[in-house]
């Protein structure tokens, strides 16, 4: 990824910044930033409430935003998508303003072991209060879903199926077309939180047919505040609004309110409309870039760590070393607490996170009380692992004496 780095401006105030927390967040590319400091500078209005020359401007640019993204996702329907804070309330907003109506108390809700809390205690939250049961699939040794045994938890009283692209700790990559032909069997929709995976692998929807895909744009080099929700033409009609507010109204009176429809009655308030712009300028970034050899490039960095990792004695790599992976390793040493690595590391200049990174029922599952993770993205480069191998074998030195 030649000259890559140039492209954000963090590495230049930052010039010897290792920055290997991307799974947390991506750093911002230059495109975004000069798009919000020009709207911001020039061009600052409110959307979809004044006839005068800003608004009306601001409100085009967001549209054709929301037209953007559905084209990204391979829809040819931009009222497939609605804007909301991120991916974790993107999948609340399906909790409660879609499924909950349907719930009864014999019904259940799958979910995986590894899924990120966003996409697991509002599943676990709505099971509790409607008295339905919530279904964990369990994994295999390697860190892979358990498909057989996901089989078998999906059935006819399965009201959703909820489950990440992509593993936010172990890196794995679910084969989500077989998971969702599995759950559409049962006529259970699917709700895909493609939070990690969004900025470089291909989300098209009539490939896969997602029932409804939820993402951030600050994973994908775009800004803070803004997620994306895809629901499929099939259950537009279904969606409730989820907070109540102006912009959502169709009219209102002493006695009565009605709604727009989906995606509109979920812009209650003010849409945060410069930030939504500056995700179409991450967009644009991610149409430049050749997105399969990114994903080579961040596949064969993480590859490369793993290896390096597993000659250091003391360290255990979650999901072992032989798994398909993502950009993503985490891993635990011996006798030294993930918070104390992280801490060490940071001191060279190396930025990892450290703790569970909001996947407690994985950690549990795999016995690992907490862990470091190592996330790549596309500034990434091999020196870069050089480097944080050499870190982590000063520490043990230090540590040991």
């Amino acid at each position: 990824m030649k000259n890559i780095k140039d492209r954000f401006p963090i590495f230049k105030s930052h010039p010897d910044l290792i920055y290997l927390d991307n799974a947390a967040t991506t750093q911002r590319v230059d495109k975004v930033d000069d798009l919000l400091d020009e709207f911001n500078r020039k061009d600052n209005a409110t959307i979809h409430r004044g006839v005068y020359e800003l608004s009306a401007k601001a409100t085009a640019r967001y549209e054709q935003v929301r037209s953007k993204v559905a084209g990204f996702l391979g829809s040819d329907n931009p009222n497939t998508i609605a804007f909301t804070k991120g991916t974790t309330e993107s999948i609340n907003v399906v909790a409660h303003s879609f499924i909950k109506k349907r719930l009864r108390a014999a019904d259940n809700i799958v979910v995986t072991v590894m899924e990120h809390h966003a996409n697991f205690v509002p599943w676990q939250a709505l099971c509790k209060e409607m008295g339905c049961e919530l279904r964990v699939a369990s994994l295999t040794p390697e860190g892979s879903i358990d498909t057989l045994a996901f089989e078998r938890l999906v059935d006819k009283k399965t009201k959703m199926v909820a489950i990440t692209h992509l593993s936010n700790v172990l890196g794995t990559i679910n084969p989500i077309e077989q998971l969702i032909e599995t759950a559409h069997a049962q006529g259970a929709p699917v709700l895909v939180d493609a939070a990690q995976g969004a900025a470089l692998y291909d989300l098209d929807v009539t490939k896969l047919n997602y029932d409804f895909l939820a993402f951030s744009a600050h994973k994908l080099f775009g800004p803070f505040g803004v997620g994306i929700l895809y629901v499929n033409p099939e259950y537009m009609g279904d969606m409730q609004p989820y907070t109540l507010g102006g912009g959502i109204i169709q009219s209102v009176s002493a006695d009565e309110v009605t709604f727009q429809s989906y995606p509109f009655n979920l812009d209650a308030g003010t849409p945060n409309v410069s930030g939504v712009l500056g995700l179409g300028a991450a967009i644009d970034f991610l149409n430049e870039l050749n997105r399969a050899e990114c994903i080579s490039h961040t596949h064969e960095l993480a590859n490369r760590c793993v290896v390096e990792l597993a000659r250091v004695k003391g360290i255990r790599i979650l999901g072992g070393t032989q798994m398909q992976r993502s950009g993503i390793v985490s891993f635990a040493l011996e006798n030294i607490h993930p918070h104390d690595v992280s801490s060490y590391l940071n001191g060279d200049g190396i930025a990892v996170r450290a703790g569970l990174h909001c996947a407690q029922p994985l950690h549990y599952f795999m016995k690992e009380p907490s862990t470091i993770r190592i996330s790549f993205s596309i500034y990434n480069s091999d020196n870069e692992i050089d480097i944080l191998i050499d870190s982590i074998k000063s520490l043990k030195k230090f540590w040991e004496q």
